[in-house]
């Protein structure tokens, strides 16, 4: 867990074990952690630079960069749609059982029946994601893990995020579910099973990063897109990222971000300009710029069994304590 204010690291400590079965392995200020969803945020602000140098526009049709998606009813999906959570798109698809190659899945996607017409409300939806990473490869003009290191990790010296960690950084690594479906425990491999059918790299999951990296990422954000000299976004950027674009619908979502509301993961004491995102394997980034704070907390939940669901109700609670604490030292 890491907390930072005013790009100072205040807290950074690890508790636990990353690794029981098959072996037992602590905790470490360095381990990494198979993000999940936290993937989207990241992968949100490397669409956002190809905005920002004119290779799209927040407007354009998903179809010109996906034509998959041409022939159906979701050839009105624009990106915007995509970084709201507002195309209609179901939440998910066991699109690694639906497709017998990775070629498929975009073909797959365009057959699928929306929940609700483009714009209408928010479904949380890792197919958005799944189509915004072929996005920045078709504008970008090379692969998503190397546009994204290009544009958004290396810049900010985020060496120990990525996307499909060799072998030898195994044991650096925390591990997550003991999978039915491959058949093993998954250690140091992407958890999520359409991600892992997409070769590791998604756009709304595959990432590996540590709280220190992640401390990188949130102090871009809060300074406004740059880091140390190194500007990754321009902060008019930043603020149009996490504001409210959904208002009037039935959830508030940024481009890329969960937005401060009643009952989110981010806690009660938040600011109203805070914005957040979780990961299934039991990550999470908040960040609230009032007091200039972040809060990662990188766990691993589901290992050995996703069954284990307490964070929903601890991770609020920790954050509240967080920033009592924090408005105590003023």
């Amino acid at each position: 867990m890491l907390v930072s204010r005013a790009g100072e690291v205040l807290h950074l400590m690890s508790y636990g074990m990353a690794v029981v079965t098959p072996k037992r392995l602590p905790m470490r200020l360095n381990t990494m952690f198979d993000l999940a969803s936290l993937t989207k945020p990241i992968v949100a602000v490397a669409l956002m630079t190809l905005w920002e140098r004119g290779k799209v526009n927040l407007h354009d049709r998903v179809c010109e960069y996906v034509p998959e998606l041409s022939a159906s009813e979701k050839r009105s999906i624009t990106l915007w749609h995509l970084l709201t959570h507002t195309s209609g798109l179901p939440a998910w698809a066991p699109l690694y059982r639906m497709c017998e190659s990775p070629e498929e899945v975009f073909r797959v996607i365009a057959k699928l029946e929306p929940e609700a017409r483009a714009g209408a409300r928010v479904v949380y939806s890792d197919l958005n994601f799944m189509l915004l990473g072929r996005v920045v490869e078709v504008a970008s003009g090379v692969p998503l893990d190397a546009y994204l290191r290009e544009s958004v990790l290396e810049p900010l010296g985020m060496s120990s995020t990525m996307y499909n960690p060799p072998p030898k950084l195994r044991e650096l690594t925390a591990a997550t579910e003991l999978c039915k479906w491959r058949g093993r425990v998954i250690w140091g491999e992407v958890h999520d099973e359409n991600a892992y059918f997409m070769g590791g790299v998604s756009g709304h999951a595959g990432l590996f990063s540590t709280a220190l990296d992640l401390y990188r990422f949130s102090s871009m954000m809060l300074s406004g897109g740059s880091l140390r000299g190194a500007r990754v976004l321009s902060s008019d950027t930043v603020e149009l990222m996490t504001e409210n674009h959904t208002r009037g619908l039935n959830s508030a979502r940024g481009l890329g971000w969960a937005l401060r509301e009643d009952g989110w993961q981010g806690g009660e004491l938040m600011s109203d300009k805070a914005y957040g995102h979780t990961g299934f394997t039991g990550t999470s980034l908040f960040v609230d710029p009032e007091r200039e704070a972040a809060v990662v907390m990188l766990t691993n939940r589901i290992h050995p069994s996703r069954e284990n669901e307490m964070i929903l109700e601890a991770r609020p609670a920790i954050h509240d304590a967080v920033l009592s604490i924090l408005d105590c030292l003023g």
